[in-house]
């Protein structure tokens, strides 16, 4: 369950924080995050399992997150869920910063019952996304399965991040989805974690990401 507005948390001094906008014709979109939370969500896109999926990044990440989406769902959720997926990549890449000290890759497999995913994640600079999810369903309640695909398409190539996503097992799109979404959030908190021996240097060996 979502937290309600009001109990969305105040950042602390240090913690890496982000506000970010996008309004088009399609869709009025806000994304506020902060990293270094502890998995507090707000969250309202119009379309239910959609913010179901939002509040597993939140809570499995330990990222507090607040989505606001208003878009064409007049049409189908295709614009309102891409443009998230966009948003939140360019709030994650201003949040993250220049990246000195975090561990960069990060990598998770999550089950849920018969389903069983893989998502590995590097906080690279280049936009790169590897996608293997055979959906069992076109649907789940209103959300199309086909739009998770352009979420996280969105999200790449506006975050900088080459990812991979592999459904290993499932017969639920339900189960598959989540496990996905679990899976990606838990490569993310791992991957943005400071390490304390890295201290201020960049995890690459070209000195920049």
């Amino acid at each position: 369950m979502t937290s309600t507005p009001s109990a969305f948390p105040v950042p602390r001094p240090g913690d890496r924080t982000a506000d970010v906008q996008r309004n088009t014709s399609e869709t009025q979109i806000g994304v506020r995050i902060n990293l270094d939370g502890t998995g507090v969500s707000v969250l309202s896109t119009g379309i239910g399992f959609f913010d179901h999926m939002l509040d597993q990044i939140a809570r499995h990440g330990l990222i507090d997150l607040q989505i606001q989406a208003v878009g064409d769902l007049h049409i189908d959720g295709h614009h309102t869920v891409e443009d998230v997926g966009i948003t939140l990549g360019q709030a994650f890449a201003k949040a993250v910063g220049d990246k000195k000290g975090i561990r960069r890759y990060g990598h998770a497999y999550v089950p849920l019952d018969e389903a069983l995913s893989r998502v590995v994640i590097d906080f690279s600079g280049r936009p790169g996304l590897h996608m293997r999810v055979p959906f069992k369903s076109g649907m789940v309640g209103a959300f199309d399965t086909q739009l998770a695909y352009e979420f996280f398409q969105g999200f790449v190539n506006h975050a900088g991040v080459t990812l991979h996503i592999d459904n290993l097992h499932g017969e639920n799109a339900h189960h598959q989805a989540e496990t996905v979404f679990k899976a990606f959030a838990r490569a993310v908190r791992m991957a943005i974690e400071r390490d304390l021996r890295m201290g201020d240097v960049i995890p690459s060996t070209k000195g920049s990401l």
